[in-house]
């Protein structure tokens, strides 16, 4: 399995994808969905996708797959080099996600959980399957969440194919223990040839099974902490597991907030009584830089701007709201040099 994609580029998502078996754009076909490493918190998540027609379907049982997680390493390799030499029948496709895409969507601005990110993964490979000319007729899928509103939502994206969303698929539907263990292949592939970007020393190979509960695994993590950029990019930093670690062994971070900005956002921003702002440097002559949490008073009203609680921004009283910037250029703190 070739992942030299992701070795070039390790911090989004790539597909890999066998060549479509000419029998699977004529004949109605059973597909199978599955994922490995939703858990880790270190490594990607890999979703896969297998397919075959159904008239084949007592051979792609013959090939005797399981549930990747019942087998051994070399077991599963095994079966991925079969599922390949019968690539006459059997197609496959999947999408390895970064644990640094992961980790960006899960703590974005606008939140995306995973598994909001697991269903449109999956969505995603089925409608890339039908793109490639497939002719699917039936999908089974391994559930991530309540089945039952995974299966109306995968039901109203394909309304005319047959879809069934059940707990352990992997383990009772052929298709699905086949998508289990290519997913699970790459994974492991990817895990083991880990290409890491960072400049890490005396970097440690042997990092366990890359769960939380892994006592090596947790010994890896806080082994290659770094002060202030945290984790390589092998890390899921969304992990509570990982957030821990940095909330010990990390530098703390303070943001400097203006009062024009807090005056500005106050319509939006929620107020949160028990935070501090601190207050910058004075700008010096040498710099020449100027704050605008620099204190000063109005000579007339004695009103004094700098450092204080939020809630005392968001305080009752006569206040002149002047003309909001975008959202974006208030997300950003970005304000305007010049008014045109």
């Amino acid at each position: 399995m070739d992942l030299s994609e992701l070795d070039r580029d390790s911090t989004g998502r790539c597909r890999l994808n066998s060549p479509v078996p000419a029998v699977c754009r004529k004949e109605p076909c059973v597909l199978g969905v599955d994922e490995a490493g939703r858990g880790p918190v270190l490594g990607p998540m890999v979703y896969a996708i297998c397919y075959c027609p159904l008239s084949r379907l007592a051979d792609l049982e013959a090939l005797k797959v399981a549930d990747s997680k019942t087998l051994s390493e070399s077991e599963r390799d095994r079966l991925f080099v079969k599922i390949e030499e019968d690539g006459d029948f059997v197609g496959w496709a999947l999408d390895v996600l970064s644990p640094n895409l992961i980790s960006t969507s899960m703590l974005g601005r606008v939140k995306y959980n995973l598994n909001s990110l697991s269903h449109d993964t999956a969505t995603g490979l089925v409608q890339y399957a039908l793109d490639q000319g497939v002719k699917v007729a039936q999908v089974f899928v391994d559930t991530v969440g309540p089945p039952e509103t995974y299966q109306e939502r995968l039901q109203e994206c394909f309304p005319g194919i047959e879809v069934t969303v059940k707990a352990k698929a992997d383990a009772l539907y052929p298709v699905v223990s086949a998508a289990s263990i290519c997913a699970k292949v790459a994974r492991d592939q990817a895990v083991k040839n880990w290409h890491f970007v960072e400049t890490l020393q005396d970097l440690d190979a042997d990092y366990g099974s890359g769960y939380p509960n892994d006592p090596k695994t947790k010994a890896w993590l806080r082994k290659h902490v770094e002060p202030v950029f945290g984790f390589p990019q092998f890390v899921r930093f969304s992990w509570r597991t990982a957030q821990s670690i940095l909330e010990k062994e990390a530098e703390g971070v303070l943001w400097w907030v203006s009062r024009r900005c807090c005056e500005e956002g106050g319509r939006e921003a929620r107020a949160q009584p028990s935070l501090e702002i601190p207050a910058p440097p004075r700008p010096t002559a040498q710099s020449g830089q100027c704050h605008h949490l620099s204190r000063r008073e109005d000579s007339a009203t004695g009103h004094q701007e700098g450092p204080g609680r939020i809630m005392s921004y968001f305080s009752k009283g006569p206040q002149t709201h002047p003309h909001l910037p975008h959202r974006y250029f208030q997300e950003r703190g970005l304000e305007s040099a010049t008014t045109l």
